[in-house]
């Protein structure tokens, strides 16, 4: 008797390579064996070699899957968009969301104990690194690289800046609870600094995002092919949302968790740095764009206090 076609997920392909074949939307699906063998065709019973895939007719109905895939170094494990790297620094946010938030639940519901708001913290900073790597990679695809998540590349002050933050927390829960305590009052101390994080966050994602491929973590000296002036939804509003956003979120961070010398540093180091930043970054602007930035800088301010 002839065999009959069954159901598998996996196949190998001509070359050696896996083939798995996807549905019109791009995701795996169930592909069925195309018999190969002829049904009036009783010579192949002695056959051991079991159905396969009539590839011709795979190419045909799920095009593209069994073409060979180009190659490229940067994907490699030592290249500027490393998947061993991306995979390894998502794993690294989401796990550290999610052992933060329970234990930041755990700390405050169970022990009642201050030392949540470390946890709490990383939360905070896990939801923000992923988020530039997430809105890099869905909104402005040909300058994703590993490096998008902003964990190893953001500066030495960035990291003493956050060290300094945690130090804060520990040493004033175990050294020095009351001035820990001062000017804090649960719960509106903690959903203040809540609200002002989220308008942060959501403000800076969406400058990204409506941004687009004209949007950069550093700025450029050059413009490039395409590069427009964006002054449409939230930056009708501010001239630089992104930053607007960082600053407010930063601030927002170290008043949920009760900091006070931080959150005084944090805004005297954040007002100077994008003071100057502004300013630098928008000679470039002028030469790039002209009267049209002139225009529309005296339109929308950036809405950084005292950043003009």
């Amino acid at each position: 008797m002839a065999r009959q076609s069954i159901a598998r997920t996996s196949g190998t392909s001509a070359n050696g390579h896996p083939a798995e074949p996807a549905n019109a939307e791009g995701t795996p699906a169930t592909v069925p064996l195309i018999p190969t063998h002829s049904p009036d065709n009783d010579d192949d019973d002695d056959d051991d070699e079991g159905p396969r895939f009539d590839f011709d007719v795979l190419r045909k109905r799920y095009p593209g899957n069994v073409a060979p895939v180009p190659h490229d170094s940067t994907l490699l494990s030592n290249g500027s968009r490393s998947l061993t790297s991306i995979g390894l620094q998502a794993f690294g946010c989401g796990f550290t969301l999610a052992a933060c938030l329970l234990l930041t639940l755990y700390l405050t519901v169970e022990k009642q104990d201050p030392i949540w708001r470390l946890p709490a913290f990383f939360a905070c900073l896990s939801i923000f690194h992923f988020l530039e790597y997430y809105i890099t990679a869905r909104f402005n695809l040909p300058t994703v690289r590993a490096a998008s998540f902003l964990l190893f590349n953001n500066g030495t002050a960035y990291n003493a800046a956050h060290t300094c933050a945690a130090l804060e927390i520990i040493v004033t829960r175990y050294w020095f609870p009351d001035f820990q305590r001062v000017l804090v009052y649960p719960p509106y101390s903690i959903l203040l600094g809540l609200g002002i994080v989220a308008i942060g966050q959501v403000a800076r994602s969406t400058a990204m995002a409506q941004a687009g491929t004209n949007f950069n973590h550093t700025p450029v000296q050059t413009r490039k092919d395409g590069h427009e002036l964006v002054t449409h939804g939230i930056y009708s509003w501010s001239r630089h949302p992104s930053y607007f956003g960082f600053f407010w979120w930063a601030l927002g961070t170290q008043v949920l968790v009760g900091n006070k010398v931080c959150l005084v540093a944090y805004a005297v180091a954040l007002w100077r740095f994008f003071y100057t930043r502004v300013i630098a970054e928008e000679r470039t602007l002028v030469e790039f764009f002209g009267d049209d930035y002139r225009e529309y800088r005296k339109r929308v301010g950036t809405r950084i206090p005292f950043v003009p």
